[in-house]
């Protein structure tokens, strides 16, 4: 038992010896966190923190070390360390139930307070509980959560907060002048004053509340008193509060009406964060208005943009106002449409409406057509004294923008006299509008129409003309004849341009018609008297071919001599024609001589090959083989699709034969039929082989010989001709069913026929000419595909109707370019290359479609439309490839003589071009134009319109700009393509205009390619 004790004792000793020395450890560590706190509540935050380092990392005591881990990281945001706060708040989330949890938040929130993070601040001030606080910090955490709060625009919570610290001695006067800037921020004005005062009478308190107290004067009404208190703070202000200032003595003149003393402050306001309201553009525009200083008023108003209430209406009405001041009608029916569509002053918008309704009828309107716009304002306002006036512009409207049809919808079955009288005036018009478009029936049908009111009677003068040139052109000659002869005796023709040619015409038709003695006087009666030198030398050299044509070979060559003394025409055809009527007049010498100098002039004349064939005719007549043979020969060698080639070959080897010469004979004649075994010669040269061979004693080489021909057969010769000619007997009689019938069993019969040549092309014009066009092109295939012939260029020139007509224009191409190559008539020749130019275009091959342009361009005797039609072609090409100025020198010219669509085109790029180069006001001009006079071409009318708005844009004229834009997002939904430009330049604007003016919103759109920069392309055609 002893020994227990002992061993006990001994236990205890050691034991005992280690707690006292634990607890002095933890004494120690006490009295160092101790002196710690003591350091760091003297703000001697580096040693303290220290300290407080030492105890964490000593201590095993929880609570202790939780203390020095606070006090730790709180020394540090003190001393503002980097990551002090993001350790602050791991501290808080480790330390979920330390009694320093509050305090720390409250010290991450005071942290990211004095940096100005406030909505960290916020989210952690939010986490304190006030009550739980120190005394000394309750007041200090109040204010700073309501300034927290305050800054981001949370008043509510600031409100509260702030009345909890409004009687604080440290922070009460701040809380009042917050209090009272929330209650003047929430128009609360007599509160805001009070607290102001409450403020100002604290000495210590430095803020100048000079410009609230103006501020709440303006509000208020107090203008005067506003201006007194606003001007004095001004004088000591810093830059920001100027312009505050500025506004709040600016705005107050303007409601006292004094608006010459309100535009310099106004003028001085620079917005807010930048930006001007449209509610400011009002104030400063209309200051300008009262003045009469319309120009500045007008660029005031037109920053307004997108402005859907009464300011906005009025501020439109009065850029209208300023507008029409200013000579700017364009943009002023703009801004009275705009105004029109609003309904906040209904007075206004129905002057508006009025003033928008003249000014389409004046300018026109690429929007809404003019009726539309006098009928819509009839049918709102029909009781309006100005009811009748716009009700007599309607038909002048239609008429206006040449809307024929609409004028005539208005007219017809009208009783009134002067309605009778326009009826007749309208229905000319549209008829020659009609006209040149080449709708011909149509345009008749039109003329007819302005006939059966003959009221004036210098239209009906000129209807009769009219009717008269169309049955020409449709090629009922008689008639023609009738027609042009009422007219010529019709009272008033003399006064009529038309008078000018109306023997001209009368001569064609008679020389048409083959009555050449009719034709001789008229075309005598004209060229005597005419005044346009192409026609008079065209009369002379028509009135040669009616000698010719007659057998007046002697006046036939004088008509000519006449055509050949007018310089500068192209007088290849009455040379060729003077010279081969000295071979009628039995001056065959003469005529040698003249065709020779023929060859000799007019080295690219397409008479060449007949100037050669009827040279060597005469030299042959005169039994000068030689000679004629040498002719010949040129024509096979210089002329090789030459219609006349077959005959040359013919003739030569007849000359052969007549001398002999078998052999040649044989071989011209064999060449002949070898390759145009088709033409009406292929079968004389066999008949002159037979004769040879029968002549040599050779029948069986004959037998030989022409076995080997697909086109004879000896057996059938006779069946072939006389099948032919139960054919060819109902052509010439005149029954083209019973011709097409006959021709048909022909071919059928004798593909490779004597005759195949002929019935494939009688056929093929039979079909042709009774509308089976497509019928028809197989057949004038064969005649193509056969040997040149005389019917080869009729052939060619159908077929390529046909193709161009269904717009195939593929196929066309190869048969015009056949047909340039192979024509011998001048109208043909212009015919395929005038035709291959729009083929190409409308294949897509620009580089030749300029080629062919520059063609029509250098023919000799082409009509003017064809030459505008050149010009407008490669216009379009030259845009195509990006050519533009080219383009540009060519859609002038085309300018010069268009009409109709053709006109509309040819301007809206004259306004593209003025545009591109910068001449803005040049280019609206040209787009005025447009929209004015052929506003009937929507397409051309809204892409012009896109133009116009940039336009405005760039001469900072921001609302027609705009308006512009949305206006056309409403009336070119049916033109895609525009309308997504439209919406791309009106998204960059708005954007951009956004930029200075707060009461512009651009909506948030998804980006694509053609938003994502501003748009400057405009669509080619």
């Amino acid at each position: 038992m002893r020994n227990f004790v002992v061993f006990l004792f001994l236990l205890i000793i050691p034991f005992n010896l280690i707690f006292a020395q634990q607890s002095e450890a933890h004494l120690n560590l006490i009295s160092t966190f101790q002196g710690a706190l003591d350091l760091y509540q003297k703000q001697q935050y580096v040693p303290a923190q220290k300290l407080f380092s030492d105890v964490k990392e000593t201590t095993n005591q929880t609570q202790l070390k939780t203390n020095a881990a606070f006090y730790e990281i709180s020394a540090a945001l003190k001393l503002n360390q980097s990551n002090a706060a993001i350790a602050m708040e791991g501290f808080i989330r480790n330390n979920p139930n330390s009694n320093k949890r509050n305090e720390a938040a409250f010290l991450v929130g005071n942290y990211y307070f004095d940096i100005a993070n406030f909505a960290q601040s916020r989210r952690w001030f939010n986490q304190v509980d006030a009550y739980n606080l120190d005394k000394g910090l309750q007041s200090e955490y109040y204010f700073k959560f309501a300034y927290a709060s305050f800054k981001s625009d949370d008043f509510k919570r600031a409100n509260t907060y702030f009345n909890r610290v409004k009687n604080d001695t440290e922070f009460g006067s701040q809380a009042k002048y917050y209090l009272g800037y929330i209650a003047y921020a929430e128009n609360d004005y007599r509160k805001a004053k009070e607290l102001f005062s409450e403020v100002e009478a604290d000495p210590n308190f430095k803020q100048d509340m000079a410009y609230f107290k103006s501020d709440m004067n303006f509000k208020a009404g107090n203008f005067e008193e506003a201006i007194a208190s606003a001007k004095e703070k001004l004088k000591k202000a810093n830059y920001q509060e100027q312009s505050q200032l500025n506004k709040i003595i600016g705005e107050s003149y303007f409601n006292l009406e004094e608006y010459q003393e309100a535009v310099p402050y106004l003028e001085a306001y620079e917005g807010e964060r930048g930006k001007w309201s449209n509610v400011d553009h009002y104030q400063l525009g209309y200051a300008y208005f009262m003045q009469e200083d319309y120009q500045k008023a007008a660029s005031e108003f037109n920053k307004i943009i997108g402005g859907k209430d009464e300011v906005a209406q009025k501020a439109y009405y009065h850029l209208a106002q300023s507008y029409l001041k200013n000579d700017a009608k364009s943009e002023a029916l703009n801004a009275f449409k705009n105004v029109s569509e609003l309904d906040f002053n209904l007075e206004i918008q129905e002057d508006a409406f009025l003033n928008y309704a003249k000014l389409s009828y004046e300018l026109g309107n690429v929007y809404t057509s003019v009726p539309e716009v006098l009928t819509q304002f009839l049918e709102k306002y029909p009781t309006s004294n100005q009811a009748d006036e716009v009700g007599s512009l309607l038909i002048g409207a239609y008429l206006a923008e040449k809307n024929y049809p609409k004028a005539l919808l208005l007219l017809e079955g009208s009783k009134n006299y002067d309605d009778k009288k326009q009826y007749q005036k309208v229905t000319y018009s549209y008829a020659i509008e009609l006209f040149n478009e080449n709708k011909l029936s149509e345009a008749k049908t039109y003329l007819k129409k302005s006939i059966n009111q003959p009221h004036d009677k210098k239209i009906l003068a000129k209807t009769q003309f009219w009717i008269a040139e169309i049955d020409y052109l449709q090629g009922s000659y008689t008639d023609a004849i009738v027609g042009f002869k009422q007219f010529s005796n019709s009272v008033l023709a003399k006064s009529t341009a038309e008078y000018e040619d109306v023997n001209y015409n009368l001569g064609y038709a008679y020389f048409k018609n083959k009555n050449y003695e009719q034709a001789q006087t008229y075309f005598n009666f004209f060229a005597s008297a005419a005044k346009d030198k192409a026609l008079q030398h065209d009369a002379y050299v028509r009135l040669g071919d009616v000698h010719f044509a007659s057998g007046n070979y002697w006046p036939a060559m004088e008509a000519y001599n006449k055509a050949l003394a007018m310089q500068g025409f192209n007088n290849d055809y009455a040379f060729f024609q003077k010279a081969i009527s000295y071979g009628f007049v039995d001056r065959n010498n003469r005529k040698i001589d003249d065709l020779s100098n023929f060859l000799i002039q007019f080295t690219s004349s397409p008479y060449r090959d007949n100037a050669l064939y009827e040279l060597a005719n005469t030299y042959s007549a005169e039994n000068n083989q030689p000679q004629a043979l040498n002719a010949y020969q040129k024509i096979i060698d210089e002329h090789p699709n030459s219609v006349l080639k077959p005959r040359a070959l013919s003739k030569k080897g007849l000359i052969f034969y007549n001398a002999n010469q078998n052999e040649k004979a044989l071989n011209t004649l064999k060449q002949l039929v070898a390759n145009y075994p088709n033409s009406e010669q292929a079968a004389q040269a066999v008949n002159t082989v037979r004769l040879i061979y029968i002549d040599q004693g050779k029948p069986e080489t004959y037998a030989a010989w022409v076995n080997n021909l697909d086109f004879v057969d000896l057996a059938d010769s006779d069946v072939d001709n006389a099948t032919f000619e139960s054919a060819e007997k109902p052509f010439l009689s005149g029954n083209n069913q019973k011709a097409i019938l006959g021709f048909k069993k022909y071919i059928n019969q004798f593909p490779k026929g004597i005759h195949s040549l002929k019935a494939n092309f009688y056929l093929a014009q039979l079909l042709y000419n009774q509308g089976d066009k497509q019928e028809s092109l197989a057949y004038f295939k064969e005649v193509i595909e056969a040997s040149t012939s005389e019917f080869t260029e009729t052939a060619l020139s159908r077929s390529a109707q046909v193709y161009l007509e269904e717009e195939n224009y593929t196929e066309a191409i190869p048969i015009l370019k056949q047909l340039e190559t192979k024509a011998q008539f001048t109208q043909n020749v212009v015919f395929a290359v005038s035709n291959l130019m729009k083929a190409y275009y409308h294949t897509e091959n620009f580089e030749e479609t300029i080629t062919y342009a520059s063609k029509v361009k250098d023919l000799k005797s082409v009509e003017e439309r064809a030459v505008n039609d050149a010009y407008l072609f490669s216009a379009r090409a030259y845009m195509k490839i990006d050519r533009e100025n080219e383009a540009e020198e060519a859609y002038a010219i085309v300018q010069e003589s268009a009409t109709g669509k053709l006109a509309a085109e040819a301007i809206y790029y004259d306004a593209y071009f003025k545009h591109r180069k910068g001449e803005f006001q040049a280019s609206t001009e040209a787009v005025k134009k447009l929209t004015k006079n052929y506003s009937r071409f929507k397409e051309f009318g809204f892409k012009g319109l896109i133009i116009m708005a940039k336009n405005y844009y760039a001469l900072d004229d921001a609302f027609n700009a705009t308006y512009i834009l949305e206006s056309l997002e409403k009336s070119a939904t049916a033109y895609p393509e525009i309308l997504t430009e439209v919406k791309a330049e009106l998204y960059t604007m708005k954007q951009e205009i956004a930029q200075k003016n707060s009461s512009v919103e651009v909506e948030a759109t998804q980006e694509t390619d053609s938003t994502k920069t501003k748009s400057n392309r405009v669509i080619k055609f």
